[in-house]
Protein backbone atom coordinates (compact mmCIF):
# COMPACT_ATOMS: atom_id res chain seq x y z
CA UNK A 1 0.00 0.00 0.00
CA UNK A 2 1.90 3.36 -1.20
CA UNK A 3 0.04 6.72 -0.66
CA UNK A 4 1.13 10.12 -2.70
CA UNK A 5 1.30 13.18 -0.57
CA UNK A 6 2.07 16.59 -1.44
CA UNK A 7 4.56 19.05 0.25
CA UNK A 8 4.51 22.74 -0.06
CA UNK A 9 4.67 25.57 2.60
CA UNK A 10 2.98 23.34 5.42
CA UNK A 11 5.72 21.05 6.73
CA UNK A 12 3.10 19.44 9.00
CA UNK A 13 2.64 16.37 6.25
CA UNK A 14 5.90 15.45 6.64
CA UNK A 15 5.10 14.66 10.52
CA UNK A 16 2.44 13.29 10.12
CA UNK A 17 3.95 10.51 7.23
CA UNK A 18 5.85 9.30 9.92
CA UNK A 19 2.97 8.69 12.22
CA UNK A 20 1.33 5.71 9.34
CA UNK A 21 2.15 2.40 9.42
CA UNK A 22 2.23 2.32 5.36
CA UNK A 23 4.69 4.02 2.95
CA UNK A 24 3.67 7.61 1.93
CA UNK A 25 5.37 8.41 -1.19
CA UNK A 26 6.22 13.02 -0.24
CA UNK A 27 6.68 14.93 -3.09
CA UNK A 28 6.73 19.10 -3.78
CA UNK A 29 5.52 18.85 -7.14
CA UNK A 30 2.19 18.86 -8.30
CA UNK A 31 2.79 17.04 -11.28
CA UNK A 32 4.76 14.41 -9.68
CA UNK A 33 1.96 13.52 -7.28
CA UNK A 34 -0.71 13.42 -10.29
CA UNK A 35 1.85 11.41 -12.26
CA UNK A 36 2.06 9.18 -9.33
CA UNK A 37 -1.65 8.67 -8.94
CA UNK A 38 -2.92 8.60 -12.15
CA UNK A 39 -0.37 6.24 -13.74
CA UNK A 40 -1.29 3.57 -10.82
CA UNK A 41 2.28 4.12 -8.96
CA UNK A 42 0.41 4.56 -5.83
CA UNK A 43 -2.99 3.57 -3.87
CA UNK A 44 -3.98 6.85 -3.59
CA UNK A 45 -3.04 10.61 -3.41
CA UNK A 46 -3.16 13.40 -0.53
CA UNK A 47 -2.76 17.14 -1.61
CA UNK A 48 -1.06 17.87 1.35
CA UNK A 49 0.05 21.46 1.42
CA UNK A 50 0.20 21.84 -2.28
CA UNK A 51 -1.67 24.63 -4.13
CA UNK A 52 -5.14 23.21 -5.69
CA UNK A 53 -5.41 25.30 -8.98
CA UNK A 54 -2.99 23.54 -10.51
CA UNK A 55 -3.94 20.17 -9.15
CA UNK A 56 -7.53 20.67 -9.89
CA UNK A 57 -7.42 21.86 -13.15
CA UNK A 58 -5.36 18.47 -14.00
CA UNK A 59 -7.84 16.56 -13.27
CA UNK A 60 -10.95 18.38 -14.69
CA UNK A 61 -8.66 17.84 -18.22
CA UNK A 62 -9.03 14.31 -17.48
CA UNK A 63 -12.44 14.20 -16.17
CA UNK A 64 -15.38 16.10 -16.77
CA UNK A 65 -16.90 16.36 -13.47
CA UNK A 66 -15.25 17.30 -10.35
CA UNK A 67 -16.41 18.15 -7.44
CA UNK A 68 -15.19 17.78 -3.40
CA UNK A 69 -16.78 16.91 -0.48
CA UNK A 70 -15.16 17.47 3.05
CA UNK A 71 -15.54 14.58 5.87
CA UNK A 72 -16.06 16.02 8.88
CA UNK A 73 -16.79 14.54 12.18
CA UNK A 74 -18.98 16.57 14.79
CA UNK A 75 -19.41 14.29 18.17
CA UNK A 76 -18.32 11.59 16.63
CA UNK A 77 -21.13 11.76 13.63
CA UNK A 78 -19.14 11.95 10.32
CA UNK A 79 -20.78 13.66 7.42
CA UNK A 80 -19.86 15.24 3.63
CA UNK A 81 -19.86 18.63 3.53
CA UNK A 82 -19.95 20.39 0.03
CA UNK A 83 -19.28 21.96 -2.36
CA UNK A 84 -15.59 22.82 -0.46
CA UNK A 85 -14.05 24.60 -3.82
CA UNK A 86 -14.88 28.20 -4.40
CA UNK A 87 -15.81 27.69 -8.05
CA UNK A 88 -17.98 24.40 -7.59
CA UNK A 89 -21.58 24.36 -7.11
CA UNK A 90 -22.18 27.03 -8.99
CA UNK A 91 -25.70 26.09 -10.41
CA UNK A 92 -28.52 23.49 -10.21
CA UNK A 93 -27.18 21.12 -12.28
CA UNK A 94 -23.81 20.58 -10.39
CA UNK A 95 -25.27 20.70 -6.92
CA UNK A 96 -27.69 17.48 -8.54
CA UNK A 97 -24.31 15.95 -10.26
CA UNK A 98 -22.76 16.46 -6.36
CA UNK A 99 -25.37 14.86 -4.57
CA UNK A 100 -25.63 11.83 -6.77
CA UNK A 101 -21.92 11.60 -6.75
CA UNK A 102 -22.13 11.79 -2.72
CA UNK A 103 -24.52 9.64 -2.26
CA UNK A 104 -22.91 6.64 -4.66
CA UNK A 105 -19.99 7.77 -2.23
CA UNK A 106 -22.03 7.46 1.06
CA UNK A 107 -23.62 3.94 -0.35
CA UNK A 108 -19.95 2.48 -1.10
CA UNK A 109 -19.12 3.31 2.25
CA UNK A 110 -22.29 1.08 3.56
CA UNK A 111 -24.33 4.28 4.77
CA UNK A 112 -28.23 5.28 3.56
CA UNK A 113 -27.52 8.43 2.25
CA UNK A 114 -29.83 11.17 4.29
CA UNK A 115 -29.60 14.79 2.29
CA UNK A 116 -29.59 18.39 4.00
CA UNK A 117 -29.82 20.89 1.59
CA UNK A 118 -29.34 24.41 2.73
CA UNK A 119 -30.30 27.75 1.52
CA UNK A 120 -29.76 31.43 2.55
CA UNK A 121 -32.26 32.35 4.80
CA UNK A 122 -35.84 30.73 7.00
CA UNK A 123 -39.03 30.56 4.61
CA UNK A 124 -39.97 33.73 6.08
CA UNK A 125 -37.21 35.11 5.02
CA UNK A 126 -38.57 35.19 1.48
CA UNK A 127 -38.57 38.71 -0.27
CA UNK A 128 -36.03 40.15 1.91
CA UNK A 129 -33.92 40.12 -0.84
CA UNK A 130 -33.26 38.59 -4.85
CA UNK A 131 -30.29 36.48 -3.42
CA UNK A 132 -32.04 35.10 -0.61
CA UNK A 133 -35.12 34.47 -2.60
CA UNK A 134 -33.21 32.80 -5.70
CA UNK A 135 -31.26 31.00 -3.20
CA UNK A 136 -34.51 29.61 -1.55
CA UNK A 137 -36.13 28.63 -4.52
CA UNK A 138 -33.10 26.97 -5.98
CA UNK A 139 -33.43 24.47 -2.66
CA UNK A 140 -36.60 24.12 -2.95
CA UNK A 141 -36.29 22.57 -6.66
CA UNK A 142 -33.03 20.75 -5.95
CA UNK A 143 -35.11 18.81 -3.17
CA UNK A 144 -38.61 18.63 -5.26
CA UNK A 145 -36.02 16.68 -8.29
CA UNK A 146 -33.99 14.46 -6.07
CA UNK A 147 -36.49 13.44 -3.16
CA UNK A 148 -37.80 10.12 -5.35
CA UNK A 149 -34.20 9.32 -5.67
CA UNK A 150 -32.76 9.72 -1.94
CA UNK A 151 -33.58 10.97 1.91
CA UNK A 152 -33.64 14.42 1.03
CA UNK A 153 -34.52 17.64 2.85
CA UNK A 154 -34.06 21.26 2.50
CA UNK A 155 -32.83 23.10 5.79
CA UNK A 156 -32.81 26.08 4.92
CA UNK A 157 -30.09 28.70 6.47
CA UNK A 158 -30.46 25.66 10.12
CA UNK A 159 -27.43 23.42 9.38
CA UNK A 160 -27.41 22.79 12.93
CA UNK A 161 -30.44 20.99 12.31
CA UNK A 162 -29.29 19.32 9.70
CA UNK A 163 -26.65 18.03 11.65
CA UNK A 164 -28.32 17.01 14.88
CA UNK A 165 -30.99 15.04 12.11
CA UNK A 166 -27.37 13.04 11.39
CA UNK A 167 -28.03 14.07 8.18
CA UNK A 168 -24.67 12.46 6.11
CA UNK A 169 -24.24 14.98 3.12
CA UNK A 170 -25.11 18.43 3.39
CA UNK A 171 -25.17 20.50 0.39
CA UNK A 172 -24.30 24.37 1.04
CA UNK A 173 -26.07 27.20 -1.40
CA UNK A 174 -22.69 27.23 -3.21
CA UNK A 175 -18.85 26.49 -2.89
CA UNK A 176 -17.65 29.76 -1.08
CA UNK A 177 -20.51 29.28 1.61
CA UNK A 178 -19.33 25.72 1.46
CA UNK A 179 -15.74 26.83 1.89
CA UNK A 180 -16.66 29.52 4.37
CA UNK A 181 -18.64 27.05 6.21
CA UNK A 182 -15.74 24.44 6.38
CA UNK A 183 -13.09 26.97 7.90
CA UNK A 184 -15.61 27.99 10.39
CA UNK A 185 -15.81 24.38 11.50
CA UNK A 186 -12.72 23.00 11.28
CA UNK A 187 -10.13 25.90 12.30
CA UNK A 188 -11.98 27.87 14.47
CA UNK A 189 -15.18 25.75 16.13
CA UNK A 190 -12.37 22.33 16.13
CA UNK A 191 -14.56 20.10 14.32
CA UNK A 192 -12.23 17.14 13.24
CA UNK A 193 -11.41 17.06 9.07
CA UNK A 194 -10.60 13.94 7.44
CA UNK A 195 -10.22 15.53 4.32
CA UNK A 196 -11.88 15.94 1.38
CA UNK A 197 -12.52 13.33 -1.19
CA UNK A 198 -12.83 13.94 -4.42
CA UNK A 199 -15.91 12.90 -6.90
CA UNK A 200 -16.24 12.25 -10.17
CA UNK A 201 -13.03 10.53 -10.68
CA UNK A 202 -11.87 6.94 -10.79
CA UNK A 203 -8.85 7.77 -8.67
CA UNK A 204 -8.79 7.91 -5.10
CA UNK A 205 -7.56 11.72 -4.49
CA UNK A 206 -8.27 13.79 -1.14
CA UNK A 207 -8.21 17.24 -1.02
CA UNK A 208 -6.73 19.36 2.12
CA UNK A 209 -6.31 22.52 3.31
CA UNK A 210 -3.00 24.22 2.82
CA UNK A 211 -3.93 25.45 6.90
CA UNK A 212 -4.57 21.66 7.63
CA UNK A 213 -2.72 20.76 11.13
CA UNK A 214 -0.45 17.74 11.40
CA UNK A 215 -3.83 15.67 13.00
CA UNK A 216 -5.63 16.78 10.32
CA UNK A 217 -3.23 15.59 7.33
CA UNK A 218 -2.62 12.47 9.73
CA UNK A 219 -6.92 12.04 9.04
CA UNK A 220 -6.44 12.57 5.62
CA UNK A 221 -3.71 10.09 4.98
CA UNK A 222 -5.65 7.51 6.91
CA UNK A 223 -8.69 8.21 4.77
CA UNK A 224 -6.57 7.66 1.72
CA UNK A 225 -5.52 4.56 2.71
CA UNK A 226 -9.11 2.91 4.14
CA UNK A 227 -10.64 3.94 0.72
CA UNK A 228 -7.92 2.06 -1.44
CA UNK A 229 -8.01 -0.70 0.92
CA UNK A 230 -11.99 -1.53 0.02
CA UNK A 231 -12.06 0.17 -3.44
Amino acid sequence: MKIAAGVGENQAIVQAARRVDFKVVLTKSENELLDLLLTGKVNAAVRGSLSASHLMASLRGKYPEVYRASLLEFKGHQFLLAPVGIDEGDNLEQKKKIIDYGAKFLEKMGLNPKIAILSGGRPQDVGRSPKIDDSIREAEELTRITRDKYTVKHYFILIEDAVADGANLILAPDGISGNLIFRSLVFLGSLKSHGAVTLGIKEIFIDTSRSQSEDGYLRALKLAEKLARTK
